[in-house]
């Protein structure tokens, strides 16, 4: 299962890295016009991975805080409002995830 993580993420990667170029705005005006990533596509890749990233972290973090907090509140009842915290803390980070694609997102001038 970690092999198929791992091909994706370099698969991803690859993808992002294929139209990396560093050169001044003339430079980028070209490219843009020959069909290559502009600095508007970066951003746009940015808020996607960070998005995909915190997405991707918080399923993970619920998933096993989901699962330690039903035990906790199975074995002792009044431990429910402090496992709570710990579940509320990790869906925290999908929304930062998203806070943050979206603020990238409001980069991108059309």
């Amino acid at each position: 299962m970690k092999t198929k993580y791992a091909f994706a993420f370099t698969l991803c990667l690859l993808l992002f890295l294929t139209g990396a170029s560093v050169g001044v705005a003339s430079a980028a005006q070209e490219e843009a016009a020959a069909g290559g990533v502009t600095d508007n596509g970066w951003i746009a890749m940015a808020a996607a991975i960070t998005m995909v990233g915190s997405a991707l972290a918080a399923g993970w973090a619920i998933s096993a805080t989901g699962v330690a907090a039903a035990g906790a509140t199975a074995e002792k009842p009044e431990t429910f409002g402090r496992v709570l915290i710990f579940v509320a803390l990790a869906e925290a980070i999908a929304i930062y995830g998203l806070l943050i694609a979206f603020m990238l997102w409001t980069k991108i001038v059309v």
